[in-house]
């Protein structure tokens, strides 16, 4: 279960003091956008943050962070654990932050702490149902795609997401009890919180069912196809793009440095089809397809034909460490999801 934020500070406080001999006192804040402050006795003065609690800080919570940190300078995140890509992006961008291990980094007013070398706690961050196990993950993807889908029978969501009947019980009795679904007459409900419940989605995507659909990752025989990737002949309703040459197709913004596959293909078509050797250090990496691509919705994108869903390009940018993908996952919100969430 999660430890609460009055528990993650308070033990955070307390490593730190025993490893360093800095006290910290708390103070919960005043401010409804903070959870409080820090203040940090440290040579011989007194150094005060605004603070931000987190059992685990996610790539999609960066810019929030990052907003924060401008309006309530300094501002300090402190976590139960922070995994090592978002430390040194925190790093990048001076901002300091706290585990509840005891690891620290700040650079105020001359002083600069960084200790890195303490083991994680593991605050058994909470999945919270079925809904967030790779089967329920399939299912929360359609209803973010469609709400309406979440008043269809179950039998009919069962069938579009490829699932058994009964768990459908269970995911939706998940989203009930993690508060996502709010009744609106009998037997009929609507999403409630969207943009909370995309984010869960977003993290528990990355962290659960990517990883089972990985077929593999390949580099093209002849390194000009990787340069000339739209040129590349993907096989019509069997393969789609994906991650950044979706978003490049949606955005016209984003230049791939890495192609990812979404597809129905077997590895050894993908091999034939488009002349791509495995290569573990490769550049190319495909999954499999998980949901139903065409009776998605009724837009009319003139790059929808070639490329995964606009919710599935926003997730695998996020769940990236490059500044250019979080970027541009940010346009796509902004111009294809944000009406919908």
């Amino acid at each position: 279960m999660n430890m609460t934020k009055q528990e993650i500070i308070h033990l955070a406080l307390e490593n730190l003091q025993k490893q360093t001999h800095i006290q910290g006192w708390w103070e919960p804040a005043a401010q409804k956008e903070l959870d409080g402050q820090v203040t940090l006795h440290l040579d011989n003065r007194n150094i005060r943050y605004y603070v931000e609690i987190k059992n685990e800080l996610r790539n999609y919570h960066l810019q929030k962070i990052e907003a924060l940190n401008r309006e309530y300078p300094p501002l300090m995140v402190v976590a139960g654990r922070l995994f090592p890509k978002i430390k040194e992006e925190l790093r990048n961008q001076n901002i300091a932050y706290l585990e509840a291990n005891g690891n620290v980094f700040l650079k105020n007013s001359g002083n600069l702490l960084w200790i890195d070398a303490n083991q994680p706690i593991h605050t058994e961050a909470k999945t919270g149902s079925r809904a967030f196990t790779k089967t329920g993950l399939k299912v929360v993807f359609q209803f973010l795609l469609d709400e309406t889908w979440i008043n269809r029978t179950y039998r009919d969501i069962a069938e579009q997401t490829g699932t058994g009947i009964g768990n459908i019980t269970n995911i939706i009795n998940g989203l009930k009890q993690d508060g996502f679904l709010l009744p609106v007459a009998k037997n009929e409900y609507r999403i409630n919180n969207k943009k909370a419940l995309l984010d869960k989605w977003v993290a528990a995507y990355d962290l659960r069912l990517k990883p089972a659909l990985k077929i593999g990752t390949f580099r093209f025989l002849k390194e000009e196809d990787f340069n000339n990737w739209t040129t590349v002949p993907l096989i019509k309703d069997k393969t789609w793009w994906g991650a950044e040459p979706a978003a490049d197709l949606l955005t016209n913004y984003l230049r791939p440095a890495e192609l990812t596959l979404y597809t129905t293909e077997t590895r050894n078509e993908l091999i034939k089809n488009y002349r791509l050797i495995p290569d573990e250090k490769g550049n190319v990496k495909a999954y499999e397809k998980f949901w139903k691509q065409e009776e998605l919705d009724n837009h009319n994108y003139t790059a929808f034909d070639s490329a995964v869903p606009p919710l599935l390009v926003y997730t695998d940018l996020m769940n990236t460490n490059d500044r250019r993908c979080t970027n541009t996952a940010q346009k796509i919100y902004d111009e294809f999801l944000q009406n919908k969430l």
